[in-house]
């Protein structure tokens, strides 16, 4: 099992939720992003850059990924390619995607890209909360526990 984040656009107090349960579970955990990040040292974190472009720590993640792996991303299709090569994918919020849920996550997605696109103000996402915070760290430590007992 491996840890992948989809580290540009994930809040700073969630990777540090990540580093330490990597730590404390000696779990590897890989970041992937389009510009340089400072890590603690540890044998058990690693970052890697990517060129920039569209989508590039995407798609490095979805080659890179195996069954039994988990990756934190807010991308809902990168989330779907985890899904389908057998990984598990969080959001920062601590919301578990699934077979069950993707679907509907990624419709919703599109039809909501297609207002932006023809000028709707759709707003953005919820400021990032302390609640968020605990949801994150709460299914973090359910899904981890339950990854090592597969």
């Amino acid at each position: 099992m491996r840890i992948w984040v989809d580290a540009d656009a994930c809040p700073r107090v969630i990777k540090e939720i990540l580093y330490r349960a990597a730590e404390r579970r000696q779990v590897p955990l890989t970041l992937v992003a389009n510009q340089m990040l400072a890590t603690p040292r540890s044998p058990w974190i690693t970052a890697i850059q990517v060129p920039g472009g569209f989508d590039a720590a995407d798609e490095r993640i979805a080659a890179e990924v195996s069954p039994g792996d988990l990756v934190i991303t807010a991308d809902i299709p990168l989330a779907a390619k985890v899904i389908d090569k057998g990984g598990t994918a969080l959001d920062p919020r601590g919301e578990r995607y699934t077979p069950e849920n993707i679907g509907e996550r990624l419709t919703m997605r599109n039809f909501m890209e297609g207002l932006r696109s023809a000028g709707t103000d759709t707003g953005g996402p919820a400021a990032f909360s302390q609640a968020d915070r605990q949801a994150f760290a709460n299914e973090l430590d359910r899904t981890l526990t339950r990854l090592r007992d597969r």
